[in-house]
C-alpha cells in the first residue's frame, strides 16, 4: 500500500498523518483502532491478526 493510501485511511479515521512515516502512521492508526501496533516489528508470523489490513505490506 502506497503512503497516499495510509494517508487517506488515517484521513477517514480522524488521524493527522502530519510527518509520520508510513510504518509509524501504520502503528497509529492499529492503536487508534485498538489493534497491537506491531506493523513492522518482526511479529507478523505471530501476531494473531490475519484479517490486518496492513497483513500484506508487514515486513516479515
Amino acid at each position: 500500500m502506497k503512503v497516499d493510501e495510509v494517508k487517506e485511511i488515517a484521513k477517514q479515521r480522524g488521524i493527522k498523518a502530519g510527518k509520520l512515516n508510513k510504518t509509524d502512521l501504520i502503528k497509529t492508526i492499529q492503536d487508534t483502532e485498538g489493534n497491537d501496533p506491531c506493523f513492522a516489528s518482526g511479529k507478523a508470523s505471530e501476531c494473531g491478526q490475519e484479517s490486518c489490513l496492513w497483513r500484506q505490506d508487514c515486513p516479515k
